[in-house]
């Protein structure tokens, strides 16, 4: 028999709320499959079975968010035991026992407590519904407050038909202004009537807003999904923090298209997916930045910290749905076999919702990779707290003035596109970053790539 407890996804997430079960009561389990999904206030990932068997019960339902190391469910032998009853969405969980055992008296939170374990996600409940942590009472571990105990205060407090638009929170005001909502039709459930965003969002999904045309000018209205709003958030914020710099060189990859025409095919018999240009760039770009480290770095105050671990993201997106930038660890150990395979590995894994918290920590310079779709030139926006952030745009077949041995020159026909440097100019100046770039192209040039495949 085995517990399935909620998992730890990151060193400062505290707990996580159960979005989806993927299995139910008396389903066979096998380890290594979908078991449930989990979401917390940074990342939404599927949790797999840690144990072969059957699920015997499902202590927390889903919509129910719980601090990690809770009781979620037991995998047993078979489907003979009796199934215990769920944690029901609005309900508090306490600690992670068996729903079977009885849990001890939740300890009342005092003022004296002060908020230094309030979750984010509690933080941001007690805005919204104008509460104060002193007045709530945690059910959670050693009297921590909860999500489901802020919302619980909410609810119980008086419901007047009509909402006054003097104390709206600014998420709230924001819903409401995309929407087109006049917020005295909305009932608000927080205290003393005041509006909160489920109160907003609630309405929303039963009117069907996502297709609700504009009454002025016919414009569709798509709310931002949790992810787009993160992303726009992070843009904004990084344009705010950054002086942003572009700088580009035009790169001739004819000696890294001769290694994948000759390599390409047993490639991708041996590995399952096409061999392109993102692991020649990824390692010729680590490969320089050992030369000029200053933009493997971050800006701390009145001081550049420069890293000496290469940690690179690789950002991805999400089907238009925004952007997440998965990191490869220590990525110069790689060759580029071993890089095309991770950045295959966490692509995948942020496509599926397997990234972790922890897969997108600690990044110290990002690629981001939008050639495939054939573009030209690209000025990203850096993924703070980074100084730096590289675009591999297309590549594509061009006429081009080369020169022999001799110093001749003819024209011939080679595969060539942009490397986009988008970096602050705070850390390092336009001829550090020009050196960069110009030994990175060489460096694609002249590498043996063949050797390492």
């Amino acid at each position: 028999m085995a517990d399935i407890t909620m998992p730890q996804l990151g060193e400062t997430v505290a707990e996580g709320t159960v979005t989806k079960w993927f299995k139910a009561v008396g389903d066979t389990v096998v380890r290594g499959e979908p078991l449930f999904e989990v979401s917390t206030d940074k990342v939404d990932t599927e949790i797999p079975a840690q144990a072969n068997g059957v699920l015997t019960s499902i202590l927390v339902a889903e919509g129910v968010t719980v601090t990690v190391g809770t009781t979620l469910a037991v995998i047993g032998g078979d489907a003979s035991p009796a199934p215990a009853p769920a944690i029901a969405p609005g309900a508090s969980a306490t600690t992670p026992e068996r729903a079977t055992t009885p849990s001890a008296t939740p300890r009342i939170r005092s003022a004296s407590d002060g908020d230094t374990q309030l979750s984010p996600v509690v933080r941001r409940l007690l805005t919204e519904n104008a509460l104060d942590a002193a007045d709530v009472t945690g059910t959670g571990p050693n009297g921590r407050i909860t999500r489901d105990d802020v919302l619980a205060l909410a609810a119980a407090a008086p419901r007047p038909t009509s909402a006054s638009t003097g104390s709206l929170s600014p998420v709230v005001r924001r819903l409401l202004n995309d929407h087109r909502i006049d917020p005295t039709t909305v009932t608000g459930t927080g205290a003393q009537g005041r509006l909160t965003r489920r109160d907003v969002e609630a309405l929303i999904e039963s009117t069907d807003f996502s297709t609700t045309a504009s009454p002025a000018s016919g414009d569709e209205v798509i709310p931002f999904t949790k992810i787009r709003r993160l992303t726009a958030e992070h843009m904004v914020r990084s344009k705010a923090t950054s002086a942003h710099t572009l700088m580009v060189t035009e790169t001739d990859y004819e000696h890294v298209e001769s290694v994948r025409r000759l390599y390409g095919a047993a490639f991708k018999a041996a590995e399952g997916f096409s061999l392109t240009f993102l692991p020649f760039n990824a390692l010729a770009a680590l490969q320089a930045l050992r030369e000029f480290p200053h933009l493997n770095a971050s800006v701390g105050d009145d001081e550049l910290i420069v890293h000496h671990n290469l940690n690179l993201g690789i950002a991805v997106d999400l089907d238009g749905d925004g952007l997440v930038v998965p990191v490869v660890r220590d990525a110069d150990r790689y060759d580029l076999r071993g890089i095309a395979r991770r950045i295959r590995e966490l692509a995948t894994a942020a496509r599926t919702k397997k990234l972790t918290v922890d897969d997108m920590a600690g990044g110290t310079i990002t690629i981001t990779n939008p050639g495939p779709f054939g573009t030209l030139l690209t000025a990203a926006v850096i993924n703070q707290p980074q100084v730096a952030i590289l675009s591999t745009d297309g590549v594509t077949r061009k006429p081009v003035v080369v020169t022999d041995a001799h110093g001749g020159e003819s024209v011939a026909i080679h595969s060539m596109g942009n490397l986009a440097l988008t970096f602050d100019h705070r850390a390092v100046d336009g001829a550090y970053a020009a050196r960069f770039l110009h030994r990175m192209a060489e460096i694609l040039g002249t590498r043996d790539w063949a050797a390492e495949l």
